[in-house]
Parts: C-alpha cells; structure tokens; sequence
C-alpha cells in the first residue's frame, strides 16, 4: 500500500512540474482568432483549426479537425486551464495551446510575461521546451521537444480585398 501511494504521489509531482509555463497575466491578443494549425512528426501530418476567443478575463481555445469535430476545448483563466465541454483532458492540447500564447505573445510583453524567455531576430524561445521562428507575428513554427512542430498560420480573411 505504501508503495502505491508514494508511485501516485511521484506521478502527481511529475505531471506538476511538467505544466506547460503560462504567464501570471494574459498577453495583449487581438481576438477573436482563427488559426489553421499543422502538426509534424516523423512521418505523420495532422491538420486543425485552432479558434482563440476572448470571455470576460478568459481565454477560450477551441481545437478542430478538419470536418469540424472538437478535439479540445479548454478555457484560460487566472494561470490555469479549465475543460469546456465533455472532452476528456488532452495534455498535448494543452501544451500545445500554451505554447500557441507565448508565441503570440507581443514582443513588448514578453519579458513582463515570461521573464526566462529569450528572442534574437526572427526566433523566440523558452528554455528546452519551446522554440518559434517565425515568417509574420501570426505565421510562425513551433518546435516541441521529441522532435515535435507545429505550423502555425492565420486562415484566409473571408472579406473581400
């Protein structure tokens, strides 16, 4: 018995300090915003649609397939992530999801927000765990540990030029 809780314990430390870094304060965002969002890794290609919405102090991130079926949805709020819906928890969304801020974060911000970041030129990273090199404020790739990247770019404005 005694064995058993101190694995649970262990394991309830070790998913405690792998939360993914999200700042005190949320950043400066012009919402609402639709990403399209594509995951690599080795031989695997996955496409979604990300939505960012504003609600009150929160955050609300929305995760789409292609043919419009949630795959996350999570609500932001006072430095912690809350599940919206009936989705079962998704770390990897989550991860995901927070490094999407701290790439979207302005770069006026950014030390107030996340003061163990770093940013030269067109890169931005946080430790190990995070790196975005970017093309525009909007349209960057995301480089996860284990070999993990996300493309990350705005979708098409539906209003005409």
């Amino acid at each position: 018995m005694k064995r058993l809780l101190l694995t649970c314990a262990l394991a309830l430390l070790s998913a405690c300090a792998s939360r993914a870094p999200l700042p005190e304060q949320l950043p400066t965002l012009t919402l609402p915003m639709q990403l399209h969002i594509q995951r690599e890794q080795t031989d695997q290609h996955q496409d979604w649609l990300l939505v960012i919405q504003r609600e009150d102090s929160h955050l609300r991130w929305s995760m789409l397939d292609l043919l419009g079926i949630p795959q996350a949805r999570q609500v932001l709020g006072q430095g912690q992530w809350q599940a919206d819906g009936f989705l079962p928890p998704n770390p990897a969304a989550r991860e995901l999801f927070a490094a999407v801020l701290f790439a979207l974060t302005p770069a006026g911000e950014l030390q107030q927000r996340y003061p163990q970041a770093r940013q030269q030129g067109q890169q931005r990273w946080l430790g190990e765990r995070w790196r975005v090199d970017y093309r525009h404020a909007d349209d960057f790739t995301l480089h996860l540990e284990q070999g993990l990247r996300y493309l990350v770019s705005p979708l098409p404005s539906e209003t005409p030029p």
